[in-house]
């Protein structure tokens, strides 16, 4: 397995919040896990520590991040900004096969989530302002974007409620809809309106931190993974390039 598909994987795995705040992710154990060296799951620790899915501590080794509610309050104030921008530029220049691709793309978010699949809509939903970066073109916007975005996604699957979940897919909707109408003031006003409300919908909760082994949670989300189509892989760090 190389070290992208590694870093797709851990990276899907962190966001999904599935692990307690504070716990360390072993080079061993993921090599073992994985197949590979552990040379090379050191390069991709810390890659996702440049990143900020984790927490590099020098001599101690790699551990999960504790989402941190007050410095999510600076970071939604930031995607406002930019992604209130992004969304105007795209109301006026949306290909029809980009308008075709993001319909197809709300649709298996409200299909995910009438059959209870919530794993399956939180992915989407990460995925959906993602794909808004990407149809950008731009590459500065894109990597900010999907800093930002990557750095909220762990707060609203640690502190976000399933109702809260529901509300967020017809929000992409009503997006999607003024998108699609080339209606710039409309989709801004959206866009502003649905990160306020999923800003206001984190709620500190009592987690239960007995989690399952991480070898079996990996190994399903390393068949997922294989399993399902991706987006191009977002490019965080400052050394990242041109939209894949």
């Amino acid at each position: 397995m190389n070290e992208a598909t590694i870093h797709a994987i851990l990276s899907r795995f962190l966001l999904a919040g599935s692990l307690p705040g504070g716990m360390k992710l072993g080079e061993h154990r993921l090599a073992e896990i994985f197949g590979v060296s552990r040379e090379r799951i050191r390069k991709v620790l810390h890659r996702l520590g440049h990143e900020r899915l984790l927490e590099i501590v020098k001599n101690r080794g790699a551990f999960t991040i504790e989402p941190d509610l007050r410095e999510g309050r600076v970071v939604y104030e930031a995607r406002r900004i930019l992604e209130s921008g992004m969304v105007a530029h795209l109301a006026d220049n949306l290909t029809e096969a980009q308008i075709a691709r993001l319909r197809e793309h709300v649709e298996a978010e409200a299909d995910a989530m009438r059959r209870g699949d919530q794993p399956t809509w939180l992915r989407l939903s990460g995925d959906f302002h993602f794909l808004l970066a990407d149809m950008i073109g731009n590459p500065i916007v894109q990597r900010q974007a999907n800093e930002l975005i990557s750095r909220t996604m762990m707060l609203v699957r640690r502190y976000e409620t399933t109702a809260g979940s529901a509300c967020g897919c017809e929000e992409h909707r009503d997006i999607f809809k003024a998108l699609a109408a080339g209606e710039r003031n409309k989709a801004v006003k959206a866009m502003s309106s649905h990160l306020s409300l999923v800003e206001t919908r984190l709620r500190p909760i009592v987690c239960d931190d007995a989690s399952p082994p991480i070898e079996a949670m990996l190994a399903q989300e390393i068949a997922a993974y294989g399993a399902e189509p991706h987006l191009p892989q977002p490019r965080i760090g400052p050394d990242a390039g041109a939209v894949a």
